[in-house]
């Protein structure tokens, strides 16, 4: 048989040992196909969020009531569990297609030339948050949906967007150190817009977690706080996000900041301008179900918004050997370049 290449005991012996070392000796993908891998990874960790969100509002939080199996004597739904169990068993499912998805993009980032170290890493730092956040969905589920611990699942979603949309940014970049393109006053002002949006986005699981979305059509028990209040709270501080947004805008428009982090800025602008029309309509319309998981979609892109504006205020340049210069870097200059 013409062209099936003679496989070895040794090369049997190598794939077993290092799984990742033996496929990227063997694939270089092009730098589109990592970039892509890595953006696979991010939509789908925005997806499980949406996912999550209708397993709540559906009232399917304990469609499947047991954990790891769906029940006691079964590890999928069954037809007498209706269309609950369905949709909290597919909401299951989507944690292997987000392990995939991570796993693509670490095999992409270790098969990279040059070898990219801190991408690898990163792709690394996405599986784990995504293991660790499969078993607190188990445990969400053991304890009866408690609301803490569905806030926290939450998070822990934010978390890994965070590390996602890190690594999807890094991708575009090269190894060399930072460059800042602005002055450390906007950089300051646009920590604090991060640290406010962080907080904005963990008083919103308080909203949800004192209002009347409880996960499941049984009596769940809520945060014992007044949800008006703590609503009134989530809209001051979506304020002050804006606030802030806007500040950073005429600032950067009166230093002359590169386009980049002006693009990044007028973006988190929409999208909050959008989040907060979607907010305002969901309160006075005593939360519909489609525009609560609207919010939470774009709880995320409002996240990965400030993100990219923060990741926009420097530069990561290819490393450079002596004087060679940065274009003259392909896949032939490894050995002069050296790994990464």
């Amino acid at each position: 048989m013409d062209g099936v290449p003679n496989v070895t005991r040794n090369d049997v012996a190598a794939a077993v040992r290092n799984p990742l070392a033996f496929i990227a000796a063997r694939w270089t993908p092009q730098p589109r196909t990592v970039r892509r891998s890595a953006l696979t990874a991010l939509v789908m960790a925005v997806i499980i969020v949406g996912t999550g969100g209708a397993v709540r509002l559906t009232g399917s939080g304990l469609g499947c009531p047991t954990w790891p199996k769906c029940t006691d004597e079964s590890l999928t739904a069954t037809s007498e569990m209706g269309l609950h169990g369905a949709i909290e068993f597919g909401n299951r499912l989507l944690a292997y297609v987000i392990c995939a998805a991570v796993a693509w993009a670490i095999i992409a980032a270790r098969s990279e030339k040059p070898y990219r170290r801190s991408l690898t890493r990163l792709g690394w730092a996405q599986f784990w948050v995504v293991m660790g956040n499969a078993i607190l969905g188990g445990i969400v589920v053991l304890v009866g949906l408690n609301p803490y611990t569905v806030a926290a699942h939450f998070l822990l979603s934010t978390a890994l967007i965070a590390v996602a949309t890190v690594t999807w940014q890094r991708t575009h970049e090269g190894d060399g150190a930072p460059r800042p393109l602005v002055g450390r006053a906007v950089e300051q002002l646009v920590w604090v817009l991060v640290a406010v949006t962080l907080v904005l986005i963990t008083v919103g699981t308080v909203v949800t977690g004192a209002g009347p979305h409880a996960g499941d059509s049984s009596d769940v028990p809520r945060m014992p706080l007044d949800w008006e209040t703590v609503s009134k709270l989530h809209a001051v501080l979506a304020w002050i996000v804006v606030t802030l947004t806007f500040a950073l805008w005429f600032v950067l428009k009166a230093v002359d900041a590169p386009k980049g982090p002006l693009a990044r800025t007028r973006d988190l602008f929409l999208i909050l301008l959008a989040q907060g029309a979607i907010g305002y309509v969901q309160y006075f319309t005593d939360l519909p179900e489609i525009l609560v998981g609207l919010h939470m979609v774009g709880s995320c892109l409002v996240w990965i918004g400030v993100l990219r504006v923060l990741l926009a205020l420097r530069e990561r340049p290819e490393e450079t050997a002596g004087t060679l210069p940065v274009q003259e870097y392909d896949a032939t200059s490894v050995s002069i370049a050296g790994p990464r």
